[in-house]
């Protein structure tokens, strides 16, 4: 089958064939061959594993197989590139309620994105959803999530595995869904700090990306956004954003 090239990253090249996007991390010469596979490795799998995470929380690419040293194959979601699209939606604000919704989720279980912008969301609309519906898609199949509960069910702090399928498989009020991709930057913290530098992130790219309305997009995000700890983290996110005024100063 033909393989697309769809984008040519610093990091990775991401390849579409057929249904499959396929994530090829780059070899860098500039680096001891060994250290180098060290690290791809090393990234390939943490990245693997936090979508693998993350797919008991919200909508993620459903991950078909990781190579080892640099390749990981992932379903490929047929739908909008949201930073393309969200100014033109009607339903803007609610679409930005629903990714404070699934960026709340991610926290609760200590995930963070690490590049939460719309560049790395995908707007899947109407019709489209029947496609990703979680019974015919094991991502979202309660019999294959309890078989990965070992993934929440060690760790204390996170959501149970129990109310994570329940959240993962709950039918969408929406007519949309909204899917987080690339988590390359991503990693596990229960940090405030790290937190509010997620939802900081975001900020920015909004106000960058959508700045003809990017304070009730962020105003909606952060009404969605239902964390356990939002108090603390939204006090926290107003300590980073002074400390960002400041360094522009």
């Amino acid at each position: 089958m033909t393989q697309t090239i769809l984008a040519r990253g610093a990091e990775a090249i991401l390849m579409q064939e057929g249904s499959t996007l396929i994530k090829d991390r780059i070899k860098k010469g500039y680096r001891l061959p060994f250290l180098d596979e060290k690290l791809r490795k090393s990234r390939t799998k943490k990245e693997a594993k936090l979508l693998e995470k993350a797919s008991f929380l919200i909508n993620v690419p459903k991950i078909f197989s990781t190579d080892e040293k640099e390749k990981i194959e992932m379903q490929f979601i047929e739908g909008k590139k949201l930073s393309d699209w969200l100014d033109k939606l009607p339903e803007a604000e609610q679409v930005c309620e629903e990714i404070g919704k699934n960026t709340a989720k991610l926290h609760d279980a200590d995930i963070i994105h690490g590049d939460l912008t719309t560049s790395n969301m995908i707007l899947v609309e109407n019709s489209k959803n029947k496609d990703y519906n979680s019974g015919n898609n094991e991502t979202y199949n309660k019999e294959s999530l309890h078989k990965k509960s070992d993934l929440l069910i060690n760790d204390k702090n996170n959501i149970s595995s129990e109310a994570s399928i329940h959240r993962a498989s709950e039918a969408s009020e929406n007519n949309f869904k909204v899917f987080f991709i690339d988590f390359g930057l991503g990693f596990n913290s229960r940090r405030i700090e790290d937190k509010a530098v997620d939802l900081h992130l975001l900020r920015q790219a909004l106000e960058a990306k959508h700045f003809s309305n990017w304070q009730n997009l962020f105003s909606a995000v952060l009404k969605g956004y239902n964390s356990k700890d939002k108090a603390k983290i939204l006090e926290q996110l107003k300590k980073v954003e002074a400390r960002g005024r400041y360094k522009k100063h």
